[in-house]
């Protein structure tokens, strides 16, 4: 699994790429070094980086994170799969939906899932949003959440300095 940004598409595009999975907002458009990737089921999911809805932009739903697990179920099912999950900057929206994707055919593994972000996006921030969504489709009766706690709180050790541009995000929910 590969996650990243907009501006790194590029740069995996000889990455033996099957599944193309871009979580972006309205508004942006798709990244043109994609037109390199062959043969790829791509998925294109449109919502803001939001934490609620807002008059001015589209927070995620279900819908969203339901069109999610079935890309992870199309992925689970094909032999030899290898995904690459983007969104604007490779921090919030990609890094969620790949602990879900890696949630998904895992229960009872929820925290090793998140804790996996370390090694794939070591700068992460999962968008609780999705999370929280996903952590009801799925049944997982709050597992979802605490990994990601489990996930901020070890990041945070290591990058105390987070916080701060955690709060200049203005993203509140630190982990005590």
């Amino acid at each position: 699994m590969i996650i990243c940004g907009i501006p790194e598409v590029a740069q995996h595009s000889s990455d033996q790429v099957t599944h193309v999975l871009s979580v972006i907002s309205p508004a942006d458009r798709l990244p043109p070094a994609l037109a390199e990737f062959l043969d790829i089921d791509h998925e294109v999911i449109r919502f803001h980086d939001v934490l609620a809805e807002g008059a001015d932009h589209t927070a995620c739903s279900q819908e969203h994170i339901g069109r999610i697990l079935r890309f992870g179920e199309r992925a689970h099912a094909a032999p030899g799969s290898r995904m690459l999950i983007h969104c604007h900057s490779g921090v919030s929206r990609s890094t969620a939906a790949a602990a879900i994707l890696m949630a998904q055919y895992a229960p009872g593994r929820e925290e090793e899932a998140f804790l996996r972000l370390m090694e794939l996006r070591g700068w992460a921030w999962p968008n609780t949003r999705m999370i929280e969504i996903a952590d009801q489709l799925l049944e997982r009766n709050g597992r979802l959440l605490s990994g990601l706690l489990a996930y901020r709180r070890a990041l945070l050790r290591i990058r105390p300095h987070y916080r701060d541009l955690v709060l200049q995000w203005r993203r509140s929910e630190l982990p005590e």
